[in-house]
């Protein structure tokens, strides 16, 4: 279970990997609001109508963008709650994660430089993304790009312009 901030590049991103082979399920809780407290919100009014099994995991994905500690602290707390729960930031935005798909993402200076240069692999990009041209060995370059640059690994959330910890979450998922 994944509370997500976007509408729709994060739930088709994670979509993809529901497939016929996978034995997981991903299910993304989008909703008209995205800051923080309205993501922990619907995360924690889903867990009130449904229990998670032993095996699953309850994930909050947010952006930098411009919240607060104040309000990402309480995401990092509820995250600490459980052993299955987990809490993952991109800073700036998601599409830094996405973009680590393609390139080592060095140099970006702002959220609108990182959606500029992922428009070079994605034309067109407009927040809805054809996950066909996202391949298995891309997403694993993601992870290990986005795993060099949280080294040591953030202990609450990546708070420092170009990071991200949604490789955490993707690494469980794969």
């Amino acid at each position: 279970m994944i509370a997500v901030e976007g509408a729709k590049t994060e739930p088709q991103y994670f979509a993809m990997f529901n497939n016929q082979q996978s034995i997981i399920r991903i299910h993304c809780l989008k909703g008209a609001h995205s800051s923080p407290p309205y993501v922990l919100k619907r995360m924690l009014n889903y867990l009130r109508r449904e229990d998670l099994r032993k095996k699953d995991e309850a994930w909050l994905v947010v952006d930098k963008d411009q919240w607060t500690d104040d309000q990402l602290i309480k995401l990092h707390e509820w995250s600490q709650k459980a052993d299955n729960y987990g809490f993952a930031l991109s800073n700036p935005k998601f599409e830094y994660w996405l973009l680590l798909h393609f390139e080592d993402a060095s140099g970006i200076k702002n959220s609108r430089d990182c959606v500029e240069r992922l428009k070079k692999y994605l034309p067109g990009y407009d927040k809805s993304i054809d996950v066909r041209k996202i391949s298995h060995e891309m997403i694993d370059n993601a992870i290990h790009r986005a795993e060099v640059r949280d080294t040591p690994p953030c202990k609450d959330w990546p708070k420092t312009f170009g990071n991200t910890t949604v490789y955490k979450l993707v690494k469980n998922i794969i």
